[in-house]
């Protein structure tokens, strides 16, 4: 292989690898989900409960922290972002109201800012060699 083409897969590597990996977890975490609760009042909620949005969290974190932490900033927020806003299209796309495009543009502006964060202070804490440093 070329040195060009290394460098390239290099570079494109963990934003590829994040962006699979949040693509498999939103199907583990709220892909299989997709039932609204009607309770006693009439009120519907979900179809997402408050736990199966935090172990997507929790589990995103774990490889934002991954890729962050090895000084692939970009690559982590690139991949994450990039990974939950196809999944979340993919997911709501079917909505009738059309409505779906608000929530996507909204996962796609809140994952890009929180990763973004989360993965500055990562590689910011782990630069002295993987030591957190006060």
């Amino acid at each position: 292989m070329s040195q060009g083409l290394l460098e390239r897969v290099r570079r494109l590597g963990p934003a590829l690898l994040l962006a699979a990996v949040s693509l498999g977890m939103w199907a583990a975490w709220l892909g299989w989900d997709q039932h609204k609760d009607v309770h006693a009042d009439g009120t519907t909620t979900g179809p997402y409960q408050a736990w199966q949005v935090i172990g997507l969290v929790l589990t995103l974190l774990a490889a934002v922290y991954w890729a962050a932490s090895r000084h692939h900033v970009a690559g982590a927020v690139l991949g994450t972002t990039a990974g939950l806003t196809l999944a979340a299209y993919y997911d709501w796309s079917d909505d009738s109201s059309g409505l779906y495009a608000i929530g996507v543009g909204l996962v796609m502006v809140g994952s890009l800012v929180v990763t973004t964060v989360a993965s500055n202070v990562i590689a910011s804490a782990t630069r002295g060699g993987g030591r957190v440093t006060a």
